[in-house]
């Protein structure tokens, strides 16, 4: 019969894993407030500089700002969410709130087109970034809009336009 363990691990039983970019993922949670797109800065860029990413921290600061801001003037909830993922030379940022995609045709575009008004600083970050951004309805139980942006690691290096590759 095996040995009954009786004691909860401690974190000092595992090895420290330091942080990279293939393990950077984090989501936050934030007020739907006007100060959020500064919290949503501050995490973004000491997130990337934890995870040796300070070479595309510019141009994710401002995507994810922009990104913020929208969602805070859209929703309708106290509450805005927002991820965090590296993958594949890409940096992946998801955010949802909780404005509802319309049902009405003319309602939906109305508002689709405020939307990426809304968004035009976002998309030539992007655009700049060789990136991909867009809107959708979110596939969560609470519903709402699900904004992304993918902004490839190798074009945010030059996101400045000055040629510095820092790595």
């Amino acid at each position: 019969m095996p040995e009954l363990v009786t004691t909860c691990p401690t974190p000092t039983d595992r090895p420290p894993t330091p942080p990279t970019p293939e393990t950077l993922t984090y989501s936050l949670t934030l007020p739907a407030a006007p100060q959020s797109p500064a919290i949503a800065r501050a995490a973004t860029r000491t997130i990337l500089r934890a995870h040796g990413l300070e070479d595309v921290a510019e141009a994710a600061v401002q995507a994810v700002s922009e990104l913020v801001a929208c969602a805070c003037r859209f929703t309708t909830a106290t509450e805005i969410y927002i991820s965090l993922r590296y993958r594949e030379g890409a940096l992946r940022v998801i955010l949802y709130d909780a404005h509802p995609r319309h049902t009405n045709p003319h309602l939906s575009a109305a508002c689709d087109t405020r939307r990426r008004a809304a968004l035009r600083l976002l998309a030539c970050v992007v655009r700049t970034c060789d990136g991909d951004w867009g809107f959708g309805e979110a596939h969560e139980p609470t519903g709402g809009t699900r904004t992304w942006a993918v902004l490839l690691r190798q074009g945010a290096r030059t996101y400045l336009g000055d040629g510095r590759t820092n790595g």
